[in-house]
């Protein structure tokens, strides 16, 4: 396993950063994810990422109970602020100071641990002053908490304003983790550029798009799933999943796993033709990447 500095600090990372969005404490038991945790820890994996919103803390629960028994010093773990958690009060949500010290003290019952490695804010809060919310991470780093601050899914200008206020408060202001593959470029034109500006180090999600980029969603295949979709009735039209032409790319494929939604982060490949959209099949050749019409009308972060 190589292993990289996270961005101008002195933190070295494993390359490979084991997350268990959608899959621990949900889509798998806890008996295989502990042993998916082992298999990375044989493997040289020593980064783990996760969030509080992941099942509603089950994943932060079930990552702690895997790692329990491994010597600390020797992992990194990284968790995430901002999206609901708890019953749904009016104060559950977002970056401000109540909400990212009650979350940082649920986050660590959970992991089993004194203090996380890496803090992200999940999302840019739009309703809290980026001040108040610099100062809250700020707060935390001092607590001994957590040792470095990151941010997720954050534009160029807000990460360099948030840049601008950690050396002011003295944060370490290290990483974005953004949604990053080869369907999907987005940060590219300006998020890359601004977090070389600033030092911050890229930990993308989702860089196989959730298998599709592996190969296992083929034409005419059904997908190896854990429960089997519903058969769609014979006579369903093409722009159906079933219909799926098998002129139609992997990008059409992986949309069937992808639908837009109100505040979806996923992107939409409706501008591209795809199958499931429209009733004509998008054409087989051409770069495998969201157009400009298709990345501005992504939802915002």
């Amino acid at each position: 396993m190589e292993f990289r500095y996270l961005g101008r600090s002195g933190l070295k990372i494993s390359e490979i950063t084991y997350g268990n969005w959608i899959t621990h404490g949900g889509q798998v038991d806890d008996g295989t994810a502990q042993a998916c945790v082992q298999a990375a820890l044989d493997a040289g994996i020593t980064s783990f990422d996760t969030a509080d919103v992941y099942m509603n803390g089950a994943a932060e629960t079930v990552l702690g109970t895997a790692l329990a028994g491994e010597r600390r010093e020797s992992l990194e773990i990284f968790t995430k602020v901002y999206w609901p958690t708890g019953p749904g009060g009016h104060n559950d949500v977002g970056l401000s100071r109540k909400h990212i010290h009650e979350s940082i003290n649920a986050s660590l019952t959970r992991l089993r641990t004194d203090y996380v490695d890496l803090y992200q804010a999940h999302r840019y809060d739009t309703e809290t002053p980026l001040e108040e919310t610099m100062q809250a991470f700020a707060d935390v780093v001092r607590a001994g908490k957590a040792l470095y601050i990151g941010v997720s899914e954050w534009t160029a200008d807000q990460i360099r304003a948030g840049a601008a206020l950690a050396r002011e408060l003295g944060v370490p202001f290290v990483s974005s983790q953004p949604q990053y593959s080869m369907l999907w470029r987005v940060i590219e034109d300006e998020v890359v550029p601004a977090c070389r500006e600033e030092g911050l180090s890229q930990i993308v999600w989702s860089p196989v798009a959730q298998g599709v980029l592996t190969g296992k969603y083929l034409p005419a295949r059904s997908p190896r799933r854990a429960r089997a979709r519903p058969t769609p009735p014979a006579a369903a039209p093409p722009s159906s999943r079933a219909g799926c032409p098998t002129t139609c790319s992997l990008v059409c494929r992986g949309c069937a796993w992808w639908p837009r939604r109100s505040g979806s982060p996923w992107p939409s490949w409706r501008s591209r033709g795809c199958c499931r959209t429209t009733t004509s099949p998008r054409p087989s050749s051409g770069p495998l990447v969201p157009t400009r019409s298709a990345r501005m009308s992504r939802p915002p972060a």
